[in-house]
């Protein structure tokens, strides 16, 4: 006898409805699949320690600017002006603002400063307001941020070196300078703004918590420096 049921049976459409309680079928077949997702990106942390950064950073550089562009105007008004930054042989920023280093694109350094930590504030404000960069923001502002540091490094072989002479406005751009590269860089590199493999990513994020000793390490190679060509402890406070 066939034991095939009728589809109008109502048992047989009842089956088709719900899941089948066949012990032959498996259940893989008749239970249905949740859809596949992707996993949730993380969620992104604003640099506010880095925004503040910038910005005091910046309005320190932009203010050692200023006062040597005041100084520069000083010096083309009369040229044996008697500068503030001057207090002695060693200590001074008028050999500067007159040599060819003190003018090193045709016109003075300064004017790269105003603009170079006008730029950097905008960027700190700028992450306070509008939260996240592009990509290609952040390596445009890194690229700003690696030629400031070079031509700090060669203004300072420069000084130490040929000049032989500390410029006080000049140092502090160079203070403000280092730790900027470093903080910039260094984030760049741990949240990927500059593509490197993941296992640096979590190298560069611990060295940016050590900005602040890099950053004394390298005033202390600069000091260093400083002290084997001019003796600058000695003649200072000697």
């Amino acid at each position: 006898m066939s034991t095939a049921r009728d589809p109008r049976d109502p048992r047989s459409q009842k089956c088709r409805v719900a899941p089948c309680h066949n012990p032959t079928v498996p259940a893989s077949k008749t239970a249905p699949t949740a859809p596949k997702t992707d996993p949730a990106p993380a969620a992104y942390r604003r640099p506010t320690a880095l925004a503040i950064f910038l910005i005091v950073a910046g309005a320190i550089g932009l203010w050692a600017a200023w006062m040597l562009t005041l100084d520069k105007i000083a010096l083309l008004e009369n040229a044996n002006a008697q500068l503030s930054c001057n207090f002695n042989v060693l200590v001074g920023c008028g050999k500067n603002l007159k040599s060819w280093q003190g003018s090193l694109l045709g016109f003075p350094n300064p004017i790269l400063g105003l603009g170079g930590w006008t730029a950097t504030i905008a960027v700190g404000v700028g992450l306070f307001a509008a939260g996240r960069f592009a990509r290609w923001y952040w390596i445009a502002f890194n690229v700003g941020v690696v030629l400031a540091l070079a031509l700090v490094v060669f203004l300072i072989t420069q000084s130490i070196t040929v000049l032989n002479v500390l410029c006080p406005w000049c140092m502090v751009t160079w203070v403000v300078t280092i730790p900027t590269f470093w903080a910039v860089t260094l984030y760049n590199l741990k949240e990927g703004n500059i593509p490197v493999p993941a296992r640096a990513r979590k190298l560069f994020g611990t060295l940016y918590g050590w900005v602040p000793l890099i950053t004394i390490v390298c005033y202390a190679i600069v000091a260093i420096l400083a002290q084997i060509q001019l003796d600058w402890i000695h003649r200072a406070f000697v």
